[in-house]
């Protein structure tokens, strides 16, 4: 009994104190004790400012890794018929009155137009002239009857034959013939180009103004007053005679003038995109010849001997079938070639990177070019496929630059904290020489001597090495205070009369007690390298056009104009920049708050 007794007085001093060393709490919460890991885990998560950053961070990486796969772009592409496009999806938003009434359409570069059955004009999309929206009154103009989309003009006929046009005036677009001017003309085809305006009658007459400095027009004898129609691209004019035959109205040799012969004379319908041509032949079958970019002459197999008109955008072609249905190919980038199955239509209309078909039921069918999630820059490049190959860029710098520097801060920083006397006394000097060296000036003076002489990918390269061999003195100096303070402890000690290495101490026993340190002021230091290369790039001295990063990008924010004018070539850049370096500082403080909770007092 005794015995018994003695067990549970010492039962209970026990479990008393037990509970004073877990203070106080009950039996029940001892799985409150975390190992530090877990407690630094667990004070992270707790720190909202930090999560947020976590989230965003994150979200804007994964995004920049993966949806360039999936938003694929090409460096060098460039257009200017898409430059300075604002934000928006709504170059397709055809009008709901325009739906099922409509008599014409037309697709202009980043907007459309259209006349209803009773010769009203509707106007959608991105305007790239304010002079567009300046649509002539009924009064002024009667009833139109055919309607044409450019670059940024507008060309219209009304039922008298008078032809009308607004939009840029500039080159001579507003300089309609005289015999235009004042009707009476039977136009049977009008077409707004790029640059120059084209109309033809019914006698087979072609007329041409605007501007002849990228497309000079000259008429091949005896071709003016047999005309049966024509085609227009960037580069060249092409009539279709009377006869059938395919006719470049042009001196020059390109691969638009290798014709085929075997066509001649038997050519029904004719259309061109900016660098081939195709020909409908009266059995329905299609040829096609020039430059196969975008795969324009992969004519499909299926449609051969069923083709009754075709039309040509900037890289693809629609043609319409016997049966009426349409059938599509080419570049799809846009969803230009993803025709729709089973409609039947009466006509059709493709350009630049649109189509519209109206349907034997007077409904209006679009597909192609719907607009930019974020705009296009003054080369007509989409900004939010840079951006996404730009922020990559930008992280893949300022990622490998830190690499670099936290290598070389840890292995001088390591050997000066625990070597100590003439060795630290050295390597402190060297990185007071190295942190001594002005950043930007040096960088620009090494970009003006290379200039030229080194590629894009060395350059890139080059930055990269530059930012890391200069960068690495802050966490040199943390390193060496922290091995200092470690180095005096009990377990070096034992390290040492076990005979480990010195090298073996440093970078096998202290360093991984200090490693939390480290992975604080190396999150820090990639906000601050991204940054930097963003400067560099800014400023013209960094990664260089046409590579894409964020810094490059803000390039166009010097220009007041673009400023004003064009606040997307700027500000989703810069956002991106913003968000991600501010959620990449917002990690590291809520890292030095969880590994040091004493950090929040200071």
């Amino acid at each position: 009994m005794r015995n018994n007794k003695k067990k549970t007085r010492r039962s209970t001093a026990a479990t008393a104190a037990q509970r004073m060393v877990l203070g106080g709490l009950p039996q029940e919460d001892e799985e409150i004790l975390q190992s530090p890991l877990q407690m630094v885990i667990s004070s992270f998560v707790r720190d909202k400012i930090a999560m947020i950053g976590v989230i965003l961070f994150t979200f804007i990486f994964l995004c920049c890794v993966f949806l360039p796969y999936f938003f694929p772009i090409d460096l060098y592409y460039q257009d200017v018929t898409q430059a300075n496009v604002a934000p928006g999806f709504g170059m397709l938003s055809v009008p709901t009155q325009l739906k099922n009434n409509a008599q014409d359409l037309s697709v202009g570069s980043s907007f459309s137009v259209g006349l209803d059955k009773d010769g009203n004009v509707y106007e959608w999309g991105t305007f790239p002239n304010e002079k567009l929206k300046n649509i002539p009154s009924t009064n002024e103009t009667g009833k139109l009857v055919q309607i044409s989309a450019g670059l940024d003009h507008i060309v219209a006929v009304n039922e008298d034959g008078q032809v009308f046009t607004w939009g840029n005036d500039r080159m001579g677009l507003a300089s309609i013939p005289m015999e235009l001017r004042t009707g009476g003309n039977d136009i049977k085809q009008i077409l707004a180009g790029y640059q120059i305006s084209l109309a033809l009658t019914e006698d087979g007459e072609m007329y041409n103004w605007g501007s002849d400095y990228l497309l000079s027009i000259t008429y091949p004898e005896g071709v003016q007053g047999n005309i049966d129609k024509f085609a227009a691209s960037t580069n060249i004019v092409m009539a279709l005679t009377k006869d059938g035959e395919v006719v470049p109205l042009t001196n020059k040799t390109s691969a638009y003038t290798n014709i085929p012969e075997e066509i001649q004379g038997n050519v029904v319908d004719l259309a061109l995109t900016d660098e081939s041509a195709a020909a409908v032949t009266a059995d329905g079958t299609v040829y096609a010849w020039g430059n196969n970019i975008k795969k324009t002459l992969d004519i499909p197999e299926e449609i051969q001997g069923q083709v009754v008109s075709i039309a040509g955008g900037r890289y693809h072609y629609t043609a319409v079938l016997q049966d009426g249905t349409v059938y599509s190919w080419g570049d799809n980038t846009h969803g230009q070639t993803d025709a729709p199955s089973g409609t039947t239509v009466a006509s059709v209309d493709s350009g630049y990177y649109a189509n519209y078909a109206i349907t034997q039921d007077g409904t209006v069918v679009a597909w192609g070019l719907k607009g930019y999630l974020m705009g296009t820059d003054a080369l007509g490049r989409d900004l939010f496929r840079r951006i996404l190959v730009g922020g990559r860029m930008t992280m893949t710098v300022g990622a490998i630059a830190v690499i670099i520097s936290s290598f070389i801060g840890i292995v001088i920083g390591g050997i000066s904290g625990y070597k100590g006397g003439k060795v630290d006394n050295l390597l402190m000097r060297l990185t007071e020489i190295v942190s001594s060296i002005p950043f930007l000036p040096f960088c620009i003076i090494l970009s003006s001597i290379l200039g030229n002489k080194i590629s894009e990918t060395q350059r890139i390269i080059l930055i990269m090495c530059i930012l890391g061999l200069l960068s690495w003195p802050g966490i040199a100096r943390l390193v060496r205070g922290s091995v200092l303070a470690e180095r005096e402890q009990e377990f070096v000690t034992a390290a040492k009369a076990l005979g480990v290495r010195e090298l073996g101490i440093i970078f096998r026993h202290i360093l991984p007690n200090i490693i939390t340190v480290i992975i604080v002021n190396a999150t820090l230091s990639f906000a601050t390298c991204m940054l930097t290369e963003s400067s560099l790039s800014f400023i013209g001295f960094g990664v260089n056009e046409p590579n894409a990063t964020w810094g490059n990008m803000l390039t166009g924010a010097q220009n007041g104009q673009v400023i004003e004018n064009y606040w997307w070539r700027w500000v989703f850049p810069a956002l991106m920049l913003g968000i991600c370096t501010i959620s990449i500082n917002c990690i590291g403080d809520g890292l030095r708050d969880a590994i040091d909770p004493k950090s929040k007092e200071r």
